[in-house]
């Protein structure tokens, strides 16, 4: 293991969940306005992940007010204070670039439902 990856180790993240194309996620993100911090949400479909030690980001793809917007996080940044999933789809494909022609109904994805297991008494 070479100088480099030893320092990404380091740096890396383990306290946020595994995030796969076609996850609904909310990404709590920190802002600096001024002198002040806040934490602000941004909700989408995760379109894109590239893999990588330190390196990794995703790509979160919303629409707001009609217009599509997509934003890109590193996945062990530092100002990520959280990610939610809200809902994991099923996609056959690692980048799901074929969202950004396509709106309303078109870019519903198949939704994985996950069945808790009743115990019976």
């Amino acid at each position: 293991m070479n100088n480099i990856e030893q320092i990404e180790k380091e740096q890396m993240r383990a306290d946020l969940p595994e995030v796969n194309t076609g996850d609904t996620v909310r990404v709590y993100c920190k802002f600096r306005e001024g002198a002040k911090e806040r934490v602000q949400p941004y909700e989408g479909v995760v379109i894109r992940v590239k893999k990588g030690l330190a390196r990794g980001t995703f790509t979160v793809r919303k629409v707001s007010y009609g217009i599509g917007v997509e934003r890109i996080f590193p996945i062990h940044s530092p100002n990520l204070v959280k990610i939610e999933i809200i809902k994991r789809a099923r996609v056959r494909r690692s980048r799901i670039y074929f969202l950004r022609e396509r709106s309303g109904k078109a870019a519903r994805l198949k939704e994985i439902r996950e069945y808790q297991t009743k115990k019976k008494s």
